[in-house]
């Protein structure tokens, strides 16, 4: 009997010490894992944390330059007054309006001047300093067909390719902003491709799917990574980048998104807009 004490008491030590060892190795792994995930969230906060701060510098940008718009509105509006006012003296003088070719002029410059008097009104509207009776209510379909035939008719495009299947045609109360933003994409497509530019809209689930294609050289791979940031551009003017940024932006403040491509013949610019986000419902809550 005390050979065989002898015999098991080795091996119950050696089970103690295979069961401190497995122990310790799952105390190992645990740790690993522990240290890795707290990694990972620390390195996810402070992706968040730089995210936020780009957003409140990107705002910041924003909020200045609605106030130089805002401020630069006010300003136009007495120059554009008394010019309003010499036209319509001019319009009244008999040895001008005999004239053809200058009743011509004038009339021209009536339009480009009732242009211009539209657009700061606009800016005004838009930062919220004139307040309209009642928001325009259109419905998707109509919106879109304004807003392609307007920008066909200013920019006069050598072809403008326009597709439209949004299926129910919802009723909706668009900002005024959302149709700058549209045509802001349009205009960087045709000056990427003056002889065709083509636009897409259907209706995908809850959203208005914009699909804007031009068969230009593309996107550098440059463009495409900081695609929205401020002054990203490969033009040469001082301003240029600035329509892509406030374009970003405005989709996110509406929930919805932007994302360029290169395609086989050019460009595509795709902008997906919440429904929600514009119809009428939504529009009187927040009245």
């Amino acid at each position: 009997m005390a050979h065989a004490h002898e015999r098991a008491s080795p091996n119950l030590f050696d089970l103690h010490i295979h069961g401190m060892f497995v122990c310790f190795a799952l105390a190992s792994v645990l740790l690993v894992l522990l240290v890795t995930r707290i990694n990972r969230n620390l390195r996810d906060q402070d992706a968040r944390v730089s995210q936020m701060r780009q957003h409140a510098v990107e705002q910041e940008h924003i909020v200045r330059m609605g106030l130089l718009a805002s401020g630069a509105a006010h300003e136009l509006s007495t120059p554009l007054a008394t010019l309003s006012v010499i036209l319509q003296d001019w319009e009244r003088m008999p040895k001008l309006t005999k004239d053809p070719e200058i009743g011509d002029e004038l009339g021209e410059m009536a339009a480009a001047l009732a242009r211009c008097k539209e657009i700061v009104a606009r800016v005004l509207l838009t930062a919220g300093e004139i307040r309209a009776e009642g928001m325009e209510r259109t419905t998707i379909a109509r919106f879109l067909d304004d807003v392609a035939q307007e920008w066909r008719s200013l920019r006069a495009p050598a072809h403008f390719s326009y597709c439209r299947r949004v299926g129910d045609d919802s009723a909706i109360a668009p900002d005024l902003i959302l149709k700058q933003t549209l045509f802001n994409i349009l205009d960087n497509a045709l000056e990427a491709s003056p002889g065709w530019v083509g636009l897409q809209a259907e209706r995908r689930d809850d959203f208005l799917v914009l699909t804007v294609r031009d068969k230009g050289p593309g996107f550098p791979a440059d463009i495409l990574a900081r695609f929205g940031k401020a002054h990203q551009t490969t033009k040469d003017r001082p301003e240029s980048g600035l329509g892509l940024f406030l374009v970003v932006n405005v989709l996110r403040k509406l929930g919805g998104s932007i994302e360029p491509r290169n395609s086989a013949d050019g460009a595509m610019v795709e902008l997906r807009i919440p429904i929600g986000a514009m119809s009428i419902e939504e529009r009187d809550a927040e009245s």
